[in-house]
Protein backbone atom coordinates (compact mmCIF):
# COMPACT_ATOMS: atom_id res chain seq x y z
CA UNK A 1 0.00 0.00 0.00
CA UNK A 2 1.51 3.51 -1.29
CA UNK A 3 0.65 6.78 0.63
CA UNK A 4 0.70 9.67 -2.09
CA UNK A 5 0.28 13.11 -0.89
CA UNK A 6 -1.98 14.76 -3.94
CA UNK A 7 -0.76 18.33 -2.91
CA UNK A 8 -0.40 19.43 -6.68
CA UNK A 9 -2.95 22.43 -6.16
CA UNK A 10 -0.17 24.15 -4.29
CA UNK A 11 -3.07 27.36 -4.03
CA UNK A 12 -5.32 25.20 -2.13
CA UNK A 13 -3.13 22.68 -0.14
CA UNK A 14 -2.60 22.99 3.26
CA UNK A 15 -0.32 21.29 5.52
CA UNK A 16 -2.94 20.96 8.16
CA UNK A 17 -5.04 18.72 5.49
CA UNK A 18 -1.90 16.56 5.26
CA UNK A 19 -1.61 16.26 8.86
CA UNK A 20 -5.00 15.34 9.27
CA UNK A 21 -4.96 12.46 6.56
CA UNK A 22 -2.04 11.15 8.80
CA UNK A 23 -3.63 10.87 11.84
CA UNK A 24 -7.11 9.77 10.29
CA UNK A 25 -4.54 6.99 8.35
CA UNK A 26 -3.04 5.94 11.92
CA UNK A 27 -6.57 5.95 13.70
CA UNK A 28 -8.32 3.57 11.22
CA UNK A 29 -5.03 1.54 11.36
CA UNK A 30 -3.62 1.61 8.00
CA UNK A 31 0.16 1.78 7.26
CA UNK A 32 1.65 2.42 4.10
CA UNK A 33 4.22 0.32 3.05
CA UNK A 34 6.78 2.83 1.97
CA UNK A 35 7.14 6.57 2.98
CA UNK A 36 4.25 8.97 1.99
CA UNK A 37 5.44 10.85 -1.67
CA UNK A 38 4.33 14.22 -2.18
CA UNK A 39 3.00 15.23 -6.01
CA UNK A 40 4.31 19.08 -5.10
CA UNK A 41 7.82 17.47 -4.78
CA UNK A 42 7.97 15.44 -8.40
CA UNK A 43 7.65 18.15 -10.65
CA UNK A 44 10.85 16.79 -12.71
CA UNK A 45 8.89 13.50 -12.67
CA UNK A 46 5.99 15.39 -14.71
CA UNK A 47 8.10 17.21 -16.85
CA UNK A 48 9.62 14.33 -17.76
CA UNK A 49 5.98 12.70 -18.79
CA UNK A 50 5.34 16.17 -20.34
CA UNK A 51 8.48 16.13 -23.41
CA UNK A 52 7.50 12.18 -24.08
CA UNK A 53 3.96 14.04 -25.40
CA UNK A 54 5.65 16.39 -26.21
CA UNK A 55 7.78 14.11 -28.62
CA UNK A 56 4.40 12.59 -29.86
CA UNK A 57 2.84 16.43 -30.84
CA UNK A 58 0.29 16.32 -28.45
CA UNK A 59 0.92 18.83 -26.15
CA UNK A 60 -0.37 22.37 -27.09
CA UNK A 61 -0.65 26.01 -24.94
CA UNK A 62 -3.85 27.09 -24.06
CA UNK A 63 -5.16 30.44 -22.66
CA UNK A 64 -8.70 29.67 -22.10
CA UNK A 65 -9.91 30.10 -18.28
CA UNK A 66 -12.35 27.84 -16.80
CA UNK A 67 -15.23 30.54 -17.09
CA UNK A 68 -13.76 30.65 -20.64
CA UNK A 69 -14.99 26.98 -20.81
CA UNK A 70 -18.20 26.83 -19.43
CA UNK A 71 -18.96 30.51 -21.96
CA UNK A 72 -18.84 28.14 -24.79
CA UNK A 73 -21.84 26.49 -23.46
CA UNK A 74 -25.74 28.61 -23.86
CA UNK A 75 -28.03 27.72 -21.18
CA UNK A 76 -30.22 24.57 -21.28
CA UNK A 77 -32.60 25.13 -23.91
CA UNK A 78 -30.55 27.63 -25.91
CA UNK A 79 -29.11 25.28 -28.35
CA UNK A 80 -25.56 24.23 -28.51
CA UNK A 81 -22.95 26.87 -30.27
CA UNK A 82 -20.25 24.87 -32.61
CA UNK A 83 -16.75 24.13 -31.89
CA UNK A 84 -14.04 26.31 -33.62
CA UNK A 85 -11.75 23.81 -34.83
CA UNK A 86 -14.55 20.73 -36.35
CA UNK A 87 -14.90 18.72 -32.99
CA UNK A 88 -18.77 19.10 -33.90
CA UNK A 89 -21.09 20.51 -31.50
CA UNK A 90 -19.56 21.61 -27.93
CA UNK A 91 -21.41 19.31 -25.61
CA UNK A 92 -22.99 19.50 -22.17
CA UNK A 93 -24.53 16.02 -22.16
CA UNK A 94 -21.67 14.81 -21.14
CA UNK A 95 -21.41 13.06 -17.35
CA UNK A 96 -19.63 13.14 -14.29
CA UNK A 97 -20.88 10.09 -11.76
CA UNK A 98 -21.41 11.18 -8.51
CA UNK A 99 -22.77 9.44 -5.34
CA UNK A 100 -26.40 10.22 -4.16
CA UNK A 101 -28.68 8.12 -1.56
CA UNK A 102 -27.53 5.23 -0.90
CA UNK A 103 -24.12 5.18 -2.11
CA UNK A 104 -25.67 4.70 -6.27
CA UNK A 105 -24.33 6.46 -8.71
CA UNK A 106 -26.30 9.31 -10.60
CA UNK A 107 -24.69 11.65 -13.83
CA UNK A 108 -24.46 15.32 -13.26
CA UNK A 109 -22.91 17.44 -16.20
CA UNK A 110 -19.43 18.01 -16.83
CA UNK A 111 -17.76 20.87 -18.81
CA UNK A 112 -16.33 19.18 -22.07
CA UNK A 113 -13.37 22.05 -23.36
CA UNK A 114 -14.04 22.66 -26.87
CA UNK A 115 -10.63 22.96 -28.44
CA UNK A 116 -10.49 26.47 -28.97
CA UNK A 117 -6.80 26.56 -28.44
CA UNK A 118 -6.03 23.89 -30.29
CA UNK A 119 -4.78 24.80 -33.49
CA UNK A 120 -3.65 28.44 -32.27
CA UNK A 121 -0.17 27.74 -31.72
CA UNK A 122 0.40 29.78 -29.08
CA UNK A 123 3.96 30.27 -26.74
CA UNK A 124 4.42 28.48 -23.17
CA UNK A 125 4.55 31.58 -21.22
CA UNK A 126 3.16 32.75 -17.62
CA UNK A 127 -0.47 32.68 -17.29
CA UNK A 128 -1.40 30.08 -19.56
CA UNK A 129 -2.03 26.06 -19.57
CA UNK A 130 -0.33 23.58 -21.10
CA UNK A 131 -3.24 20.69 -22.65
CA UNK A 132 -2.63 16.90 -24.16
CA UNK A 133 -4.68 15.95 -27.39
CA UNK A 134 -7.09 13.26 -26.46
CA UNK A 135 -8.30 11.82 -30.09
CA UNK A 136 -11.55 10.41 -29.67
CA UNK A 137 -11.83 6.77 -28.57
CA UNK A 138 -13.58 4.17 -26.68
CA UNK A 139 -12.20 2.86 -23.55
CA UNK A 140 -13.80 0.23 -21.75
CA UNK A 141 -12.59 -1.78 -18.45
CA UNK A 142 -14.19 -3.47 -15.99
CA UNK A 143 -14.55 -1.32 -12.30
CA UNK A 144 -14.50 -3.96 -9.41
CA UNK A 145 -17.74 -3.13 -8.01
CA UNK A 146 -19.85 -1.04 -10.59
CA UNK A 147 -18.45 -3.99 -13.85
CA UNK A 148 -18.15 -2.98 -17.26
CA UNK A 149 -17.85 0.68 -17.91
CA UNK A 150 -17.49 2.63 -21.80
CA UNK A 151 -16.01 6.19 -21.44
CA UNK A 152 -15.45 8.17 -24.67
CA UNK A 153 -12.98 10.81 -23.02
CA UNK A 154 -12.86 13.25 -26.07
CA UNK A 155 -16.96 13.36 -25.92
CA UNK A 156 -16.60 13.83 -22.06
CA UNK A 157 -13.86 16.31 -21.21
CA UNK A 158 -12.35 17.79 -24.98
CA UNK A 159 -8.50 18.01 -24.17
CA UNK A 160 -7.02 17.10 -21.12
CA UNK A 161 -5.31 19.84 -19.32
CA UNK A 162 -2.03 18.83 -17.81
CA UNK A 163 -1.21 22.08 -16.15
CA UNK A 164 -2.74 25.20 -15.49
CA UNK A 165 -2.57 29.03 -16.05
CA UNK A 166 -0.77 29.01 -12.37
CA UNK A 167 1.63 26.43 -13.04
CA UNK A 168 -0.33 23.81 -11.02
CA UNK A 169 0.27 20.23 -12.52
CA UNK A 170 -3.50 18.50 -12.63
CA UNK A 171 -4.83 15.79 -10.95
CA UNK A 172 -6.08 13.95 -13.95
CA UNK A 173 -2.30 14.45 -15.05
CA UNK A 174 -0.24 14.20 -11.81
CA UNK A 175 -2.00 11.10 -10.67
CA UNK A 176 -1.85 9.03 -13.93
CA UNK A 177 2.03 9.56 -14.35
CA UNK A 178 2.28 8.67 -10.94
CA UNK A 179 0.32 5.55 -11.37
CA UNK A 180 2.48 4.51 -14.05
CA UNK A 181 5.54 5.43 -12.64
CA UNK A 182 4.84 3.69 -9.14
CA UNK A 183 4.34 0.77 -10.58
CA UNK A 184 0.14 0.71 -9.09
CA UNK A 185 -1.94 -2.21 -10.36
CA UNK A 186 -5.45 -1.73 -8.49
CA UNK A 187 -6.74 2.20 -7.52
CA UNK A 188 -9.51 2.57 -4.93
CA UNK A 189 -10.98 5.92 -4.95
CA UNK A 190 -14.35 7.64 -4.70
CA UNK A 191 -17.48 6.78 -7.25
CA UNK A 192 -17.06 10.41 -8.03
CA UNK A 193 -14.13 10.05 -10.11
CA UNK A 194 -15.10 7.46 -12.16
CA UNK A 195 -15.56 9.71 -14.91
CA UNK A 196 -11.78 10.18 -14.67
CA UNK A 197 -11.25 6.62 -15.45
CA UNK A 198 -10.82 6.56 -19.26
CA UNK A 199 -9.31 9.63 -19.92
CA UNK A 200 -6.71 8.50 -17.30
CA UNK A 201 -6.54 5.04 -19.01
CA UNK A 202 -6.23 6.74 -22.59
CA UNK A 203 -3.94 9.14 -21.31
CA UNK A 204 -1.81 5.88 -19.40
CA UNK A 205 -1.27 4.77 -22.69
CA UNK A 206 0.34 7.76 -24.82
CA UNK A 207 3.02 7.59 -21.90
CA UNK A 208 3.42 4.04 -22.90
CA UNK A 209 1.65 2.00 -20.16
CA UNK A 210 0.48 -1.34 -21.94
CA UNK A 211 -1.67 -2.39 -18.79
CA UNK A 212 -3.60 -0.04 -17.03
CA UNK A 213 -4.91 -0.48 -12.96
CA UNK A 214 -7.74 -2.01 -11.43
CA UNK A 215 -9.74 0.18 -10.47
CA UNK A 216 -12.90 0.14 -8.29
CA UNK A 217 -15.15 2.85 -7.67
CA UNK A 218 -16.75 2.91 -3.33
CA UNK A 219 -19.58 5.19 -2.44
CA UNK A 220 -18.92 7.95 -0.27
CA UNK A 221 -20.15 9.26 3.18
CA UNK A 222 -21.81 12.32 2.28
CA UNK A 223 -22.39 15.39 4.05
CA UNK A 224 -26.47 15.82 2.44
CA UNK A 225 -27.46 13.54 -0.88
CA UNK A 226 -26.70 15.96 -2.90
CA UNK A 227 -23.40 17.36 -1.17
CA UNK A 228 -19.98 15.57 -0.47
CA UNK A 229 -17.21 16.13 2.40
CA UNK A 230 -14.98 18.94 1.86
CA UNK A 231 -11.70 19.95 3.23
CA UNK A 232 -12.37 23.50 2.20
CA UNK A 233 -15.53 23.55 4.33
CA UNK A 234 -13.49 22.39 7.61
CA UNK A 235 -15.60 18.73 7.25
CA UNK A 236 -13.19 16.34 8.52
CA UNK A 237 -15.86 12.59 8.42
CA UNK A 238 -13.60 10.45 10.18
CA UNK A 239 -12.82 12.73 12.64
CA UNK A 240 -16.43 13.71 13.58
CA UNK A 241 -17.17 10.00 13.87
CA UNK A 242 -14.21 9.78 15.87
CA UNK A 243 -15.11 12.46 18.48
CA UNK A 244 -19.10 11.01 18.82
CA UNK A 245 -17.34 8.26 20.30
CA UNK A 246 -17.25 5.65 17.02
CA UNK A 247 -14.18 2.89 17.11
CA UNK A 248 -12.02 2.66 13.76
CA UNK A 249 -13.96 -0.73 13.22
CA UNK A 250 -17.17 1.03 13.59
CA UNK A 251 -16.29 3.71 10.85
CA UNK A 252 -15.03 1.13 8.92
CA UNK A 253 -17.80 -1.04 9.16
CA UNK A 254 -20.37 1.67 8.62
CA UNK A 255 -18.31 2.46 5.14
CA UNK A 256 -19.15 -1.10 4.08
CA UNK A 257 -21.94 -1.33 4.65
CA UNK A 258 -22.53 1.31 1.51
CA UNK A 259 -20.83 -1.24 -0.90
CA UNK A 260 -23.35 -3.57 -2.64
Amino acid sequence: MLLRIEDHDRQRSRRQFEDAILEDLAWLGFEADEPPVRQSERGAIYEDALERLRGQGLVYVCDCSRSDVAQAFRPAGAGLPRSPEGFGEARRSSRAWSASGGGKPRATPELRYPGTCRDRGLDDAPGRGLRVRLERSLERFVDLRLGSQEQRPSEQCGDLLARDRDGNWTYQFAATVDDYVQGVNLVIRGVDLLASTGRQIQLARLLGRAEPPAFLHHPLIMKSSEQKLSKSDGDTGIRDLRARGWTPSRVIEHALSFVE
